[in-house]
């Protein structure tokens, strides 16, 4: 992934991206007018608003199924090799965006509100718009409602596991979309080192990021489940406002660990404090609103199921961040990225990177309502006990339970060997 003068160009893939989203509309409708709207800035696939014949759509087009910043690095050779190989790619059943477009219309067979596609040819997907405040957007204006609307989705999300959803996904899954299946993709090998070098400023600390997660082994889960693929907060949509149902967009549904989508999520909510900096109150709402959410997401699981699902958990949310944060760090001159993108920490992307690799780690930081032994352990009630729940059962302190912060709910600890590495 070398830049060379045989790279594609930025400019010139997007011109000829707009080509053929033009073709593509002009198919949809033979005869009507077909105006290009305003592109829209992404590091995955090409997104742009048109119009045909006065119909307000969003097209989306993907090259090679692979992200715009791998076909702009040569992850897929030269310009000339792309365009060759997109027109067969476009051509043949089974494209990513055909998928997409089926699994749109699974989401409204589940009973979801799903963005409604109007049709799909030449390797572009046409949607109607959906507009409204993002599930990122909802909690950014009301913190302390974080839990409530998170669990709201998840909440509608359930409606994937009826046996017969279930049984249709696998036909058209979207693996390529997964946490680990990007981490795979993106990281494997010689092709990891090289990718990681486009950012040379930050690579020292990216290399040690990517493999210490390397070096992490997921456990396969005994009972995988649909997962959406990319709950991201932004694919949640709430025309009718935080008390309405949200409007689903872009799922990557695939049969998974049940923590997936929740780990997706968590991730990006956090990341989205960044860009858009919250007051300290604010910030500590939110933060208290997703461990109560991930408590939620746990709450029927045996001690030993939930501690093995939180690590799962822990590694799957290091893995995204790092997925996209090395995207958006390697994206080449040229390329617009969407807004939550172009404004870094303060100190510069390399402190966050760093932040997950320092001598004190997130999955060594935190904590969690556990024993010295490094078990969960419930709290044991004798009957007749109606005593409050103080300490969640974690009597490390003197054999004495201590009172939690309320904002501090989900906690994990690090055992007296890491267990994540094993």
């Amino acid at each position: 992934m070398t830049i060379t003068a045989t790279t594609p160009e930025t400019g010139v893939l997007l011109a000829h991206a707009d080509e053929l989203v033009e073709k593509a509309a002009a198919g949809l409708l033979p005869g009507a007018p077909v105006a290009l709207g305003v592109h829209v800035p992404s590091v995955t696939g090409y997104v742009r608003r048109v119009e045909v014949g006065g119909r307000p759509l969003f097209a989306k087009l993907s090259f090679l199924g692979v992200s715009l910043v791998s076909a702009l690095r040569g992850a897929c050779g030269t310009w000339d090799a792309v365009r060759a190989a997109q027109a067969v790619y476009t051509a043949t059943p089974g494209a990513l965006l055909e998928r997409e477009a089926a699994q749109l219309g699974l989401l409204a067979s589940a009973g979801l509100r799903a963005a409604h596609v109007v049709g799909y040819g030449g390797g572009v997907l046409f949607t109607e718009p959906v507009e409204g405040p993002t599930l990122g957007d909802l909690v950014a204006a009301e913190p302390h409602r974080t839990a409530e609307l998170m669990t709201g989705v998840r909440r509608e999300l359930a409606l994937l596991q009826r046996p017969d959803i279930v049984g249709r996904v696998e036909g058209m899954a979207i693996r390529e979309r997964s946490i680990d299946a990007t981490f795979g993709r993106k990281f494997n090998g010689i092709s990891g080192t090289t990718y990681l070098a486009q950012s040379p400023e930050h690579a020292p600390v990216l290399t040690e990021v990517v493999a210490r997660l390397r070096r992490l082994r997921l456990t396969p889960a005994e009972r995988r489940q649909v997962s959406f693929g990319d709950l991201k907060p932004e694919h949640a949509v709430f025309p009718d406002g935080p008390g309405g149902r949200p409007v689903f967009l872009d799922p990557g549904l695939s049969l998974t660990h049940p923590c997936a989508d929740t780990a997706k999520l968590v991730s990006r909510m956090i990341l989205g404090l960044i860009p858009r900096p919250p007051t300290v109150a604010q910030a500590a709402a939110t933060l208290s609103g997703i461990g109560a959410f991930v408590d939620t997401a746990t709450g029927g699981l045996s001690p030993e199921a939930r501690a093995a699902w939180l690590r799962h958990l822990v590694v799957l949310w290091l893995m995204d961040t790092t997925n996209i944060l090395t995207t958006y760090l390697t994206a080449p001159p040229g390329l617009p990225l969407p807004e939550r993108a172009t404004r870094p920490p303060s100190g510069g992307p390399g402190r966050c990177a760093h932040s997950w690799t320092g001598p004190r780690p997130p999955w060594r930081r935190a904590r969690t309502r556990v024993p010295s032994g490094g078990s969960p352990c419930p709290t044991r009630r004798r009957p007749g006990d109606d005593r409050p729940d103080v300490g969640g059962g974690d009597r490390s302190r003197g054999g004495r339970p201590h009172r939690r912060n309320p904002a501090d709910r989900v906690r994990l600890v690090r055992p007296r060997t890491d267990r994540l590495r094993q």
